[in-house]
């Protein structure tokens, strides 16, 4: 998201600090939120691109991994956006509003969106499509929790039910969205929502969730813990063309049909899937030490001059330290010795995903996971 919504929501920058590190007590009572609780979190590292046109649709369908063309109001879907060797230069949840002109949204890191959504636009050619930057109508806030829920029910008529679902309303004629989050595994049980606020409603919406009885303003920097257990990798650009999207599960998750027409890489993707064996995979670890950084390189004690994976994803977690995704070689999983950075570094200690690692191609996807 754009520094904008410093200027949209004044409060919200003081309120919602991006410190890692804050006082103890107020660590302790934002993740009681998060795991337990009500919060709101301005969704600072998430960016917004909108897709107009009679051809929004199909033009984004020849370049996603993910069925555009068949995306309903009702739900929102992962998708990744491939360089023509099939690794991933984005990922984005996407969704369609309720508006007459049925604006497209792709939400991928904020510090890739321009550079994406300029790429993106040098192939629409003839196509009637035209992107524009999201953030600069609508702010995202994740949400989640009963007292969010209350807030969140004076506007919408119901609330999404399931993971990926979607619900839209209108504020004063401007399209707002709420799409409900893959569930966070057993770091919460309670629902989560990505809300997608007209600028003209931000501080509104930000007011009435702050002053809810029983909700915690998080910042963004803690509640990034929710999307780190979610097990749903986001790429940024310390991550861009170092992944094909089976070793960040994103073939799992129902970011990939493979079922659907050509998009760029598509070729290297499907030939990974029905003719390669994976040999990479996300995994949810935890760490001590320093905060790891997207990219930095992951090493076997027993082989430290060969990398054996990537960092992808780190947060601060409740007791310390951090939680990662990282995309690790399996063989390397397995001897359960994989270092942060050196041979010396810290260890990473494996818990499971929220998720089965299943093939898509063979086993029907759940409602959650559907492409």
């Amino acid at each position: 998201m754009t520094s904008q919504w410093r200027d949209l929501l004044p409060q919200a920058a003081a309120a919602s600090s991006f410190d890692v590190s804050p006082d103890a007590l107020a660590r302790t009572a934002q993740f009681e939120a998060l795991r337990n609780g009500s919060f709101v979190s301005l969704a600072a590292d998430t960016g917004l691109i909108a897709v107009n046109g009679a051809d929004a649709a199909t033009f984004l369908h020849g370049q996603l991994t993910n069925d555009v063309e068949r995306l309903s109001a009702a739900q929102a879907r992962l998708a990744g956006y491939c360089s023509a060797k099939g690794r991933l230069l984005a990922t984005f949840l996407m969704w369609r509003d309720a508006s007459a002109d049925a604006t497209i949204y792709l939400a991928c890191d904020a510090e890739v969106q321009a550079a994406v959504q300029k790429r993106l636009s040098m192939f629409v050619l003839r196509a009637k499509a035209k992107l524009t930057d999201g953030t600069a109508t609508h702010v995202l806030l994740q949400v989640g929790g009963p007292a969010a829920e209350a807030v969140l029910a004076r506007t919408f008529p119901s609330l999404p039910a399931t993971a990926l679902a979607a619900v839209h309303a209108s504020l004063d004629d401007a399209p707002t969205s709420l799409i409900r989050l893959p569930d966070a595994g057993t770091a919460r049980s309670l629902s989560r929502f990505l809300w997608s606020v007209p600028v003209a409603h931000a501080a509104q919406a930000w007011t009435a969730l702050t002053q809810a009885p029983g909700l915690t303003v998080v910042a963004p920097a803690l509640a990034a813990w929710l999307d780190v257990h979610s097990g749903v990798a986001r790429v940024t650009t310390a991550t861009q063309e170092q992944f094909v999207p089976q070793m960040v599960n994103w073939e799992v998750v129902g970011g990939v049909n493979f079922r659907k027409g050509c998009y760029p890489g598509q070729e290297v993707v499907a030939r990974s899937q029905y003719r390669g064996t994976i040999k990479r995979r996300l995994h949810l670890a935890h760490v001590d030490g320093a905060q790891p950084a997207p990219g930095q390189a992951l090493v076997e004690t027993s082989d430290p001059d060969q990398p054996c994976g990537m960092v992808v994803q780190a947060a601060p977690a409740p007791n310390g330290g951090y939680d990662v995704l990282a995309e690790v070689k399996l063989a390397a999983r397995e001897t359960d010795d994989v270092r942060l950075g050196s041979a010396d570094g810290p260890a990473l200690a494996f818990t499971e995903l929220p998720y089965e690692i299943i093939d898509p191609t063979e086993t029907p996807a759940s409602s959650a996971t559907a492409s």
